[in-house]
């Protein structure tokens, strides 16, 4: 979450600071032309490129584009590969004479291959990765619960916050499209993945560098 935190107050920086740039300096003679201004902002005119949208209208869009999503979809889609996942290491514990309620730990390691973690012989979990690295579909979904899981995660905090407290996360905000078409998952997987990529240097050593997906199974929190 550490990595999250410094998106966001970097995105809120960067919007404080593009509001001062935008700022008007008031003029030596401010306050002679101050009742011509309000006349002039009283009567906005059509086509005028100097307006832009208060903080609450831009908080408004921000609600309109995310209730819009379609968390239950992407949740479902989700959940098949957790459960997928989930069920094939309660296969294998069964499969070794582990019993159920053994925890581990899985990962990918630098060359993709899936790496096993827990309080088993070496030998066993040995032989549980090889079984794993050769499940062709074991690999195809943990591959895409690595990417799509963070991503819906961090969605799903932004929205309840949202929903609790009123609070518009800026990084939300950018990660959805204005066009419903372009919010399928994998769309937002992609911003989002390019979000966290262009994180400055010191942000990424702040969370610890890019930490690796792991799915746990049986593991206490």
């Amino acid at each position: 979450m550490s990595l999250l935190t410094s998106l966001i107050r970097a995105s809120t920086q960067f919007q404080q600071a593009m509001e001062k740039r935008q700022a008007p300096a008031p003029g030596p003679d401010a306050s002679a032309t101050g009742a011509q201004s309000k006349m002039a902002e009283a009567e906005p005119t059509a086509g005028d490129d100097r307006f832009t949208p208060s903080d609450s209208s831009q908080a408004d869009l921000g609600r309109l584009k995310s209730r819009n999503l379609a968390m239950t979809d992407y949740k479902q889609t989700v959940g098949q590969d957790l459960a997928f996942v989930r069920e094939t290491l309660r296969h294998k514990l069964a499969e070794y004479n582990l019993h159920p309620a053994t925890a581990l730990n899985v990962s990918k390691n630098e060359t993709g291959e899936v790496v096993v973690e827990g309080k088993i012989a070496d030998k066993t979990r040995a032989l549980i990765e090889k079984d794993l690295n050769v499940n062709k579909n074991f690999k195809e979904a943990f591959s895409r619960l690595s990417v799509n899981e963070p991503t819906l995660d961090f969605m799903d905090n932004a929205l309840k916050l949202n929903r609790a407290y009123g609070v518009n996360n800026p990084l939300l905000d950018t990660l959805i499209s204005e066009n419903q078409q372009f919010n399928g998952l994998q769309d937002l997987v992609h911003r989002y993945d390019t979000m966290r990529r262009s994180a400055g240097a010191e942000q990424i050593e702040a969370a610890g560098k890019t930490r690796a997906y792991a799915f746990n199974l049986n593991a206490r929190a």
